[in-house]
C-alpha cells in the first residue's frame, strides 16, 4: 500500500497554520493593538505583529503547496479513475489560487501600512482621524481581507475533509464503478 504521510502532513500542517494564524491575527492582534496606549503605538504594535507573522505564514503556505503537489501526484490514478475526484481537485485548486491571491494582496497592503512606521491608528485595520490617507485606504481594504483569507483557507479545510472521505474504500469503489458505467 502506498502512503503519502509526508505530503499529507505538509499539506495539512501548512494549511492549518495558514488558516489559524490569519484567523488569530484578525480576531486578536488587530483588536489588541488598540490597547497599546495611544494611536501611534497602535499602528506600531499591529505592524510588528503582522511583520513577525509574515515569514511563518510564508513557510506554512509553502509547506501546504508542496504537500498539495505531493497529494496530486500520489492520487493521480484516482484523479483519472474515480468519479468526483477531478472535480474536487479543480475546486480545491481554484480556492487555493484565490486564497494565495488574497494573501499576496493583503501582504502588499500590509507592507504599505508597515512602511509608514508608527502611524496613528484605531486598531490594526481601522484608521484614526489622523492616519495618513494612503495608509487609511490600505487599512480599510485589510479590514475586509483579514476575514476573506480565513474564509478561503477554511473552505480549503472543508474541501480537504471531503477529499479524505473520497478515499474511503466504499467511496473509491462506487466512484470507480460510476466512472466505468459512464464510459469515462
Amino acid at each position: 500500500m502506498q502512503t503519502n504521510v509526508i505530503s499529507r502532513s505538509l499539506h495539512d500542517v501548512g494549511l492549518s497554520a495558514w488558516f489559524g494564524g490569519t484567523l488569530a491575527n484578525a480576531v486578536a492582534l488587530n483588536r489588541a493593538a488598540s490597547a497599546a496606549g495611544d494611536a501611534r503605538s497602535t499602528g506600531a504594535v499591529s505592524n510588528a505583529g503582522w511583520d513577525a507573522w509574515t515569514p511563518v505564514n510564508a513557510a506554512a503556505i509553502g509547506a501546504h503547496l508542496v504537500g498539495s503537489v505531493g497529494q496530486l501526484v500520489g492520487n493521480s490514478e484516482r484523479l483519472a479513475s474515480q468519479k468526483g475526484v477531478l472535480a474536487m481537485s479543480v475546486v480545491k485548486t481554484v480556492v487555493t489560487v484565490a486564497a494565495l491571491g488574497a494573501t499576496g494582496y493583503s501582504r502588499v497592503l500590509g507592507r504599505k501600512v508597515s512602511d509608514h512606521g508608527a502611524v496613528p491608528a484605531a486598531s490594526g485595520t481601522e484608521p484614526a482621524a489622523t492616519t495618513p490617507p494612503e495608509v487609511a485606504k490600505a487599512q480599510k481594504q485589510l479590514q475586509l481581507l483579514q476575514w476573506v483569507i480565513p474564509a478561503l483557507t477554511g473552505t480549503l479545510l472543508v474541501v480537504s475533509s471531503y477529499a479524505g472521505e473520497q478515499q474511503r474504500p466504499t467511496s473509491v469503489l462506487s466512484g470507480v464503478t460510476d466512472r466505468l458505467k459512464l464510459g469515462r
